[in-house]
């Protein structure tokens, strides 16, 4: 009996992959290729990619055709499976994480440009952080913008304080 247990296990591993999941590697496949014709030019420059899947994905641009464009996509998936996709997904990761901290310290520009509005006691913290900025400037637009807040007005002064405090900031 222990041999038949173990003639199974052998078997399962000896078995090709089933239809299913060849389809499903597949689709995922054309979905990271997707990714890759949604990005940037400058952004995808950055990617391990060879020559033949950068063909592919400048070639997905000139298609029109739905049905063109569907025969395409499995094409960029058949060039996929000769593509180091470690290296991919890890540079997917690196642009993911530098997007994600690019976000953090947009976020925290808006709670600092907030802090100064609607806080004097904010403006020399700041000041002492940044001395080259041009203070004139950062506290009149500090006062229009408490001014558009209180008048109900769009907020131009406040983005352009964003602007002003962004560069400032250096980002």
């Amino acid at each position: 009996m222990a041999n038949d247990s173990d003639n199974d296990t052998a078997f399962d591993h000896d078995a090709p992959p089933s239809k299913s999941q060849i389809k499903r590697e597949m689709q995922e496949l054309q979905a990271l290729g997707e990714r890759i014709i949604a990005l940037d030019p400058a952004v995808r420059a950055r990617l391990p990619l060879s020559d033949e899947m950068l063909a592919a994905v400048e070639e997905t641009g000139r298609i029109r055709s739905h049905e063109g464009r569907r025969r395409h996509m499995q094409y960029v998936g058949k060039v996929m499976r000769k593509e180091d996709r470690e290296a991919i997904r890890a540079a997917f990761e690196e642009i993911d994480q530098e997007h994600v901290q690019r976000n953090a310290a947009f976020h925290r520009l808006e709670r600092l440009r907030d802090q100064l509005i609607e806080d004097d006691a904010a403006l020399e913290p700041f000041i002492e952080t940044h001395p080259h900025v041009d203070r004139q400037a950062l506290r009149q637009l500090i006062r229009n913008a408490r001014s558009e807040r209180a008048r109900n007005k769009p907020p131009a002064s406040s983005r352009k304080l964003f602007q002003l405090i962004r560069d400032t900031a250096g980002l």
